[in-house]
């Protein structure tokens, strides 16, 4: 087994394990993604913040990361690993697979989908726009499609993305007020 890579656990043992308290469920997700839906008694810890001093007190239980589909924790292993827990795990599926297992999930629908699906529909809304623009009125407008293409390749290189810091500021991804602002993300939510 390779010492840099996670151990998976199925949805229902980790179920098991989480009812009897001997493991704690740790979201590595973005705080707007785990607004939206979540599993009831995670953790939210994002990869964006991630401190393997966050898991102090819980070291003697077993530690389990999950994201949405497994990617983003085992690309994490790495980090994840060094977190001090005396047993680690990745929930295997992340919470497409608990909830494929038919487990619970919180589910608020009046937060807002994640930035990144935000930018991957503006951006694919965009290029459509383009290409459909300079079909119909004039083939300058291809330039809008070239224009958002070299954007996200802009984005890519540089892990920085100007549209998800714009959708950012739009008034739907603004805070609803139930939590304060400078409140810590670690905790259970």
């Amino acid at each position: 087994m390779n010492p840099q890579s996670l151990t998976h656990v199925d949805a229902k043992t980790l179920k098991h394990w989480l009812d009897d308290g001997r493991a704690v469920l740790i979201d590595v997700r973005e705080a707007d993604e785990h607004a939206r839906e979540h599993i009831p008694g995670a953790r939210l810890v994002p990869l964006s913040g991630f401190n393997t001093s966050d898991f102090a007190q819980d070291t003697g239980k077993i530690g389990v990361f999950h994201c949405q589909s497994g990617m983003r924790t085992e690309e994490a292993a790495a980090r994840i690993l060094k977190s001090g827990f005396a047993e680690i795990y990745h929930l295997q599926g992340g919470l497409t697979g608990w909830k494929a297992a038919g487990l619970p999930v919180n589910v608020n629908r009046s937060a807002p989908i994640s930035i990144m699906r935000q930018v991957q529909i503006t951006a694919g809304l965009m290029v459509l726009l383009g290409v459909v623009l300079a079909v119909l009125v004039s083939p300058w407008f291809v330039g809008l499609s070239a224009f958002v293409g070299a954007g996200l390749t802009f984005a890519g290189v540089t892990g920085t993305c100007a549209l998800a810091s714009v959708l950012k500021l739009m008034p739907w991804n603004k805070p609803t007020g139930t939590s304060s602002p400078g409140a810590p993300v670690l905790g259970e939510i």
